[in-house]
């Protein structure tokens, strides 16, 4: 008797839980990519989030590895996304000055 009654309660919460993994390391994810680059097309920024970051810490003296420009892309995508353009302005700032 107990069994018709945990059997269900047990099928749903695993099929929420993973309904809620799904969407928060997959298609979260993908939404804050998404909306990342959208940006980035809106003022005609033909450079990738990671060239980004690695062009900003190149011009900050910082040599970063790859493992760590996917961390700090993953991180900046989901929590701060306009980080991308503040250190595009840094950039483009660090090339007029030097012509």
């Amino acid at each position: 008797m107990a069994a018709i009654i945990i059997i269900p309660i047990i099928i749903v919460a695993i099929v929420g839980l993973s309904g809620y993994l799904a969407y928060r390391f997959l298609i979260y994810d993908l939404y804050c990519k998404r909306s990342v680059n959208q940006s980035l097309r809106k003022y005609n920024i033909k450079k990738t989030p990671s060239q980004i970051i690695k062009e900003y810490y190149d011009n900050k003296g910082e040599q970063i590895s790859h493992q760590e420009i996917q961390n700090l892309e993953k991180n900046y995508r989901q929590n701060e996304p306009d980080q991308f353009l503040a250190m595009y302005d840094v950039i483009r700032e660090n090339l007029k000055d030097k012509e």
